[in-house]
């Protein structure tokens, strides 16, 4: 697969960082059956990349997304079988699972409406920048659904707390950027002129680091939910004991020693 001609959203890759975005701006870019897929399918593929080391999910024409579309998405699904409901939601599952397994750090910088589907593609990033305008609902009560959409009563109260989590998904209602920021959701908070560029910056620091190191560092984010404390402390002794026989790791003494900043080279 090339990631870099992606053909149902938008991506652009320099410097080791892709910037994706979703690209139907005139309706809020909703996602599409084809879109849900081909994203599964290009984060699925990213672990295999060794030009990409981080990615960064850009809003376009000032929304992030509107999630599901109504037309394209919503009014098929009220035709379909008990099966193919399965299958769409086990796809629209899978596309965390490769979010959260695609072994590069992901950065959300979210602005004006990020709803259903989109709430999720932030919520499932390992960063998250927002402007002040940022609408974040997870609103999948409002369209007669349950909360429990694509990983989101496993993952959302684990960022911002069981009883929050339990008002967002109970309600749908929308969480401004200022009780995200105070919630632990957003990092931060930043005015919609610069976000891109914050985003960015946060991302060439990331890929500037160890980048397997930092993939490590995800893979045992994710792992570590279903360990015991003690599983855990082992599991990061045996991951750092490999890092430890990476070159970045001499290079970070090397530099010491030197008085230098290290350099790395992510092997």
């Amino acid at each position: 697969m090339d990631l870099s001609k992606p053909q149902h959203f938008r991506c652009e890759i320099a410097g080791g960082i892709a910037r994706i975005a979703h690209d139907r701006p005139e309706r809020k870019n909703p996602f599409t059956f084809d879109s849900y897929a081909e994203l599964r399918d290009w984060f699925r593929a990213l672990v295999y990349s060794d030009d990409i080391h981080a990615v960064v999910i850009l809003p376009n024409g000032g929304n992030f997304s509107s999630g599901g579309d109504v037309h394209d998405i919503i009014g098929p699904l009220t035709r379909m079988s008990m099966k193919e409901l399965l299958t769409f939601t086990r796809m629209t599952g899978d596309l965390v699972k490769a979010m959260i397994g695609c072994g590069k750090p992901v950065i959300a910088a979210v602005d004006g409406v990020c709803a259903g589907a989109g709430a999720i593609m932030a919520m499932a990033s390992d960063l998250r920048l927002a402007t002040p305008e940022a609408k974040t609902a997870f609103l999948f009560n409002r369209v007669g659904l349950a909360g429990c959409d694509m990983g989101a009563c496993a993952i959302l109260p684990r960022i911002i707390g069981q009883g929050r989590a339990a008002d967002l998904l109970y309600t749908g209602r929308a969480m401004s950027a200022a009780e995200g920021e105070a919630w632990g959701f957003f990092n931060r908070v930043v005015e919609a002129d610069a976000l891109e560029a914050e985003a960015i910056k946060l991302a060439e620091r990331i890929v500037a680091g160890p980048t397997f190191a930092n993939s490590m560092t995800k893979t045992m984010l994710a792992q570590e939910w279903s360990m015991s404390l003690e599983q855990a402390i082992e599991a990061e002794a045996q991951a750092q004991a490999i890092c430890m026989q990476g070159n970045d790791f001499r290079r970070a003494y090397d530099a010491f020693v030197a008085k230098e900043k290290p350099v790395f080279e992510g092997d």
